[in-house]
């Protein structure tokens, strides 16, 4: 039994160790900070002040399942400890957990009821969680789904007046009104019908159409009015579009065929703040489209002897370090091919220029350039992170969709070699995964919450040997013994996996059997790390790091697209 002079001293001990602790966080050392805060703990786990510091080191290092489960520990020791509350809502934010959030945030406003922050989050979560419902109230089954990219045809887009379409004004005016009966749909379906009917008169004569013809009046269904407004969506997928005008002194794509001259001129007019014409971004986009459909979700690359491979990283939206990497190691081509590991957008304010210039990439040569999904590759993160608020600033909505839809046919894995396995997150919650499973995932989909696909993108490899709970609060954590087993079981010799930002911008885990490579330096110009990349040359394929630190870009924030309500808790 501890004496008390041991338990004051652990108790000032414990003090002084969350005092350095607090000082390696304010210098954006969130590992170190994690650590010492674990120190703290152990030497006096009664402090919530002690947890919740930690929670919120782990939500900088997006290790948001850690946070939950130390703010939680925070109010379980003071109920009444309301920063254990509002760490907890803001690492269920991160997740996208709005519901789980708008509680802890409603509590924090329970303990602090004259405060005007506390008050002014409560109702922007409100706001958050009544768009989800909306959303879901009008979300369409999938089986019922339209492809965005069949509905565009980017060789007709900007037809001008000799154009086969409709009065853009009348048809909008349509479009706003049938959103308006949908939106009361969910608060009065009998008004709802009446407006929806009204869309629909004004909508299909704007069209002249036979629906008008056999359309005999009365009430709509709630099927009925969503059919309308998939119909009008697909209808005015067009419109909106213009020619290209003469005076655009931007890239230009001639015919159907993207060349390395254009993405050479695209790329310098991305690095000088210019803007691609939306014509030709329509174009990369729905070409990409067209390759990455014909792929398997796993897909093997042969690089022969004598030749190199690149496997690049998360790239986050830094585009000004993207072509620092091209710099460094050469353009994509055939001589001199890469992959991409995910993660290509999000966070980083640049990533409409990243994805326009892998996908242009993709389609100048299909073989030069390798793409697989991420986490980030998803309308839930997109939605958060920065990317969905991007797009509809620098391009439309339209391509919010686009993008959606593409995201969904990128491959989920790569064996290189038939040696190298290479995925964005890691391996699995069970033994006995065969490279036939990845190969038989359907991945034309949003990522699920579980199972091999969702653990392909999300999973982290752990120290300690079995498995463990994921430290995000979704996939899990896997240690060496199944690293080994999972390439012991398929003839591989070695994983490779992103998804962490790493301090030297790679670290070899397990033995050498696993390398972690991620390619966003100073990653939200706060963490600090180097990025790196990976070159492999055949026969040996022996992985070859190379690492860089960040270089200057324009004066533009991380998260500067992310919605006005997730940087008010960053």
């Amino acid at each position: 039994m501890p004496s008390m002079a041991t338990e004051k001293s652990d108790v000032s001990l414990a003090e002084e160790i969350k005092l350095q602790a607090n000082e390696a966080f304010k210098a954006n050392k969130f590992s170190q900070a994690i650590d010492l805060y674990t120190q703290a703990i152990e030497k006096n786990g009664e402090i919530a002040v002690y947890w919740a510091n930690r929670a919120l080191a782990h939500t900088k290092l997006e290790e948001y399942g850690s946070a939950i489960q130390d703010a939680s520990k925070a109010v379980e020791i003071d109920p009444k400890y309301s920063k254990g509350y509002y760490r907890r809502g803001a690492a269920y934010l991160a997740m996208g957990k709005f519901k789980e959030a708008l509680k802890d945030f409603q509590q924090v406003k329970r303990i602090c009821p004259n405060d005007p922050d506390a008050s002014k989050k409560v109702k922007e979560c409100e706001k958050a969680v009544m768009k989800l419902k909306f959303e879901e109230a009008i979300s369409v089954p999938s089986s019922e789904r339209h492809s965005v990219a069949e509905s565009i045809d980017f060789r007709t887009l900007g037809t001008g007046t000799s154009s086969s379409y409709h009065s853009l004004q009348v048809t909008a005016a349509a479009v706003a009104v049938a959103l308006v009966a949908i939106l009361m749909l969910v608060v009065g379906p009998i008004v709802a019908t009446m407006v929806a009917s009204a869309a629909l008169a004004t909508f299909l004569v704007a069209k002249k159409t036979g629906w008008w013809d056999g359309w005999t009046g009365g009430f709509l269904t709630k099927s009925q009015i969503l059919n309308i407004g998939r119909y009008v969506q697909l209808s005015c997928a067009h419109l909106g579009a213009s020619d290209v005008e003469p005076q655009y002194a931007g890239a230009r794509i001639e015919g159907d065929v993207i060349t390395l001259d254009f993405v050479k001129k695209m790329m310098d007019d991305f690095k000088n703040q210019k803007c691609l014409h939306k014509r030709y971004a329509f174009q990369i986009v729905l070409q990409t489209r067209e390759i990455l459909i014909g792929l398997p979700s796993l897909v093997d690359i042969n690089v022969t002897n004598g030749k190199h491979f690149t496997v690049c990283g998360d790239v986050h939206g830094q585009f000004f370090d993207l072509l620092n990497i091209f710099e460094l190691n050469g353009l994509p081509s055939e001589e001199n091919p890469y992959l991409f590991n995910g993660d290509f957008v999000d966070r980083g304010s640049f990533s409409v220029e990243v994805i326009l210039t892998l996908f242009a990439f993709k389609c100048m040569s299909p073989s030069a350039i390798h793409l697989s999904r991420g986490n980030h590759e998803s309308k839930s993160m997109n939605k958060i992170y920065g990317f969905e608020g991007e797009v509809r600033s620098k391009l439309s909505d339209k391509f919010v969709e686009l993008f959606a839809e593409v995201f969904c046919y990128l491959p989920l894995a790569h064996v290189i070699n038939e040696k190298i396995f290479v995925v964005h997150g890691g391996l699995f919650s069970t033994d006995g995964v065969k490279l036939s499973d990845i190969r038989a995932i359907d991945r034309f989909c949003e990522p699920p919450e579980e199972g091999l696909m969702c653990e392909l993108l999300w999973s982290d490899p752990q120290p300690n040997p079995g498995r463990g709970p994921s430290k995000r609060g979704v996939g899990l954590s896997f240690g060496g013994d199944v690293t080994k087993r999972f390439l012991k079981d398929n003839n591989l010799d070695l994983v490779v996996r992103s998804h962490e930002v790493k301090d030297e911008g790679y670290e070899i885990e397990h033995d050498g059997k696993l390398i972690t490579v991620f390619s966003a330096p100073n990653y939200c110009d706060q963490m600090g790390n180097k990025g790196a990349f990976i070159r492999f040359e055949a026969p040996t394929m022996e992985p070859k790091i190379v690492t860089f630190s960040a270089v200057p870009h324009p004066d533009v924030k991380p998260m500067a697209y992310a919605s006005n309500f997730l940087r008010m808790f960053s």
